[in-house]
Order: structure tokens, then sequence, then C-alpha cells
């Protein structure tokens, strides 16, 4: 029983981030916007081999949202990195390409061809791109507290 128990234990692998590689994902926390309570959505990149990251907050997690966040980031950031790791969501993500043993992705009309689209397995954990979920909660726990008030509209 003890060997069949050590057989099926998860197993954790240490991550090694690579310098010019980043994460992205979106967050939501609430915020008053012209005197009314809202939901807003914050895409976050991070940059995990140097823990640069970037914070960005939009009305909806939008296409457009989601272009304009990589051109801050990019510009804040002064460059593109060599790759970009994405949860499966729809706005990095068009469809699922079957291959043999493993799953492909195949870029939404969004994303750029020139960078290296990198997304997690139909399976993937939030621990494959931890880093930017740290980011998420971090940014919610510490930016987002007291709930931030603008007096003009997003929009």
């Amino acid at each position: 029983m003890r060997e069949r128990r050590q057989r099926l234990r998860e197993m954790f692998v240490p991550l090694r981030h690579d310098p010019g590689h980043a994460q992205v994902d979106f967050g939501e926390a609430l915020a008053v916007i012209a005197g009314e309570e809202r939901k807003i959505h914050f895409f976050a990149m991070d940059l995990p081999h140097s823990d640069a990251c970037l914070v960005q907050a939009y009305p909806a997690e939008t296409t457009e949202a989601f272009c304009d966040g990589h051109n801050v980031g990019f510009e804040f950031f002064g460059g593109v990195p060599r790759s970009i790791l994405y949860d499966n969501t729809k706005l990095a993500v068009a469809r699922i390409l079957e291959t043999v043993g493993d799953s492909a992705r195949g870029p939404s009309a969004s994303c750029s061809r020139t960078i290296c689209l990198r997304s997690l397995r139909p399976s993937g954990k939030g621990n494959d791109k931890g880093k930017v979920e740290g980011l998420v909660g971090y940014a919610r726990r510490n930016f987002m507290v007291p709930i931030p008030q603008v007096r003009a509209s997003l929009n």
C-alpha cells in the first residue's frame, strides 16, 4: 500500500523562469465609479524571471482590453516577450487543435502570430502559471483595498 500511495502522490517540480517570458491573466475586483459600485476587470502581466509586473483596470474583460493591456505592457516593459503563457481564455485561444499526445492551441484573431502563444493544457491548474495568479491575488488584496473610487466613468 505504501508503494501505491507514493506512486499516486502528486509531485511538484520547482519552476524555472528564463528571461524573456511573460504570464498574463485577468482578475476581478469592485470599484466605485461615478458614485456607483461595480465590478471591474484588471489585466495582469508578469515577467516571472525579474518579478516585474503590470496591472491595468478595464470596465470589462473584452478583446479590446486584452489587446490594450498587451500594448500597455509592451510599452511599460520596453519590449515584447519571447513567449506569453495564458490560461485557456477565448481571448487568446480560439480553438484546441488535437495532436498526438497533447493539445496544441490555435491563436485567436486578436493574438499576434509574432508572439509565441503558450497556454495551459485543458487539465492545467493555476499553479502552472502561478506567478501571474499570485499577482492577481496580490493586486486584489493590496491595490483594490479600500475599494478604489473614480469620479468619471471608464467607458
